[in-house]
């Protein structure tokens, strides 16, 4: 079950925010403040708690808060406040929890290290396939040779 996303409207209604939406808003954030080498990862098929990852680097720790302030503040200023913000004291890696987008701001160095794009690109493992590979792989060593 995803985490709800939503937007307040002046009348006090509550109207969602779809998360391609709110993507777009992080994006032109971190562009706005010239972030570093931005990926936006489509991970619905690997996560069940958001729909999209961003990631971004930023020149230094003040870059980096600078960058993920103003995802903050953009989202504020559309109605969706963030669920949770960690990583503002040291500045090397903030993260945004926006609910169905979640997003990384880091130090290149820090970025590098972690290579979280290698980590929610890679396609999920189907268990099934692999008993099944595991099962013909035993199928054909206990298959008698002919001589």
């Amino acid at each position: 079950m995803r985490r709800s996303t939503q937007a307040i409207t002046s009348d006090d209604q509550q109207t969602p925010l779809s998360p391609d939406a709110l993507t777009e808003l992080v994006t032109h954030a971190l562009e706005d403040l010239k972030g570093i080498n931005l990926v936006s990862l489509d991970v619905r098929a690997l996560s069940n708690v958001m729909d999209y990852l961003v990631i971004c680097s930023g020149t230094s720790n003040r870059h980096v808060k600078s960058l993920a302030d103003n995802v903050t503040q953009k989202a504020k200023a559309a109605g969706h406040r963030p669920l949770g913000v960690e990583g503002e004291d040291a500045g090397e890696w903030v993260l945004v929890d926006l609910g169905d987008v979640v997003v990384h701001v880091m130090l290149p160095a820090t970025r590098d290290f972690y290579d979280l794009e290698r980590f929610w690109s890679t396609p999920p493992v189907d268990e099934s396939a692999e008993v099944l590979s595991e099962e013909i792989l035993e199928g054909d060593d206990a298959t008698p040779s002919r001589s």
